[in-house]
């Protein structure tokens, strides 16, 4: 009787520990559909096959049990739809993940809540799929430990569309190409998009908030954003929109607002004969509207409305040849002209001068003091009475006097 009791313990124990999910993955024909009931499903999980894993309802939740990556796809075709997925491994040497898809197509991930996983989704050389209205944080780390939200690599023609990244640390776009980034919002990381090495992307009406940067595009060109959000990038080095060595890139109808800077442009475009093209945005209460750094010519930059920054322009090295640029029917805020005919272009072009006494477009220590009456009473006194000959910055030909 005893052999029988501890026989029939064993086996519940082991039951108790068996990754029944995972059994069922294997039992199941490709191009099957699996419905889970709510519950807990413990244990991480591998798909090599053609499957759809749906939650039938709310509260279907995959539990990693703080080990490796939560769930592995290693195949095309496969759906992900109404999962919570959750606890991940912490080693970032191994990118512990709430999921990771890599070699795929024409697979979605859809509707999911990734929480408590040190990377979010780790996607690979998938292409042709969807990635949406997914809610995705990072472990409870500080910002510098955690893991990145959507890591994008090599992975072309996806659409990435009302995703919710919260309190990780990067969605990364790298080295892919001809991706759809719609409609995302993300608050409280690092970069709440990042492009490296990526061609011919969409990035049309997400919003960024509370993040240290917006959005930032390097060694990147042919690529499109428009209709994006970026407000109140935290710190004094905060961003709204960075182009760091792109070409022909087009910036159009977005709003970058209370950010230490909202635009910066450091030698960009890059390749020689291109353009890049910033128009029809709002750059409204920076402590900098356009940063210019190192060489960035051939930048046409025209129809925005700028308002309510602390300074319009900066110029932070002696070789960037802001004047070069064609900077044309813009609003400033800042222009003192007269439109005596009544056209809506101020008579005089608007011209911006950078002062030897602005320390503070120098020293970061000093930006501290931004928006205080003492540096908007300097301001005010090195333009009545510059110390020495200003540097010419920029002009705009045709100002605008309405928006």
């Amino acid at each position: 009787m005893l052999k029988i009791l501890i026989a029939t313990l064993l086996l519940f124990i082991n039951f108790c520990h068996a990754n029944l999910l995972q059994e069922a993955i294997n039992k199941a024909k490709e191009g099957s559909i699996l419905k889970l009931p709510k519950g807990v499903y413990k244990g991480k999980i591998t798909i090599d096959k053609p499957l759809s894993i749906i939650g039938k309802e709310d509260g279907v939740i995959i539990d990693g049990l703080g080990e490796g990556t939560v769930v592995t796809i290693n195949s095309a075709y496969v759906t992900l739809k109404n999962l919570t997925i959750q606890n991940s491994g912490s080693r970032h040497e191994n990118v512990d993940a709430g999921v990771r898809i890599e070699n795929s197509q024409q697979s979605e991930i859809s509707d999911c809540i990734i929480r408590d996983s040190l990377f979010g989704i780790d996607m690979a050389t998938t292409n042709n799929s969807i990635i949406s209205n997914n809610n995705i944080t990072s472990k409870s780390l500080p910002l510098g430990l955690r893991g990145d939200g959507l890591r994008i690599w090599y992975s072309n023609d996806n659409i990435i569309t009302k995703n919710r990244l919260v309190k990780s640390r990067d969605m990364v776009v790298w080295y892919s190409h001809g991706n759809q980034i719609t409609e995302n919002y993300g608050e409280h990381n690092r970069y709440s998009l990042h492009f490296m090495y990526a061609g011919k992307n969409f990035v049309h009406n997400n919003t960024y908030e509370f993040n240290s940067v917006g959005i930032f595009f390097m060694y990147s060109k042919d690529t499109i954003a428009t209709g994006n959000v970026v407000k109140s990038s935290l710190g004094a080095t905060g961003m709204g929109i960075g182009l760091k060595d792109v070409s022909n890139f087009t910036l159009k109808n977005n709003t970058v607002i209370y950010n230490a800077i909202g635009v910066y442009v450091d030698r960009s475009p890059f390749e020689p004969d291109t353009n890049n093209w910033i128009e029809n945005n709002h750059i409204l209460y920076n402590s900098e509207a356009i940063h210019f750094h190192s060489l960035s010519e051939n930048n046409v930059i025209k129809q925005n409305a700028i308002v309510g920054n602390i300074e319009d322009i900066v110029n932070d090295s002696r070789g960037a040849r802001t004047h070069q640029n064609e900077i044309v029917n813009n609003y400033w805020d800042n222009y003192e002209g007269f439109d005596r005919n009544g056209d809506n272009i101020g008579d005089t072009p608007h011209k911006v001068y950078q002062y030897a006494d602005q320390l503070w477009v120098y020293n970061s220590d000093v930006k501290f003091f931004y928006g205080s009456p003492v540096i908007s009473l300097l301001n005010f006194l090195a333009k009545l009475a510059p110390f020495s000959e200003p540097v010419f910055l920029m002009e705009d030909t045709q100002p605008k006097l309405k928006q």
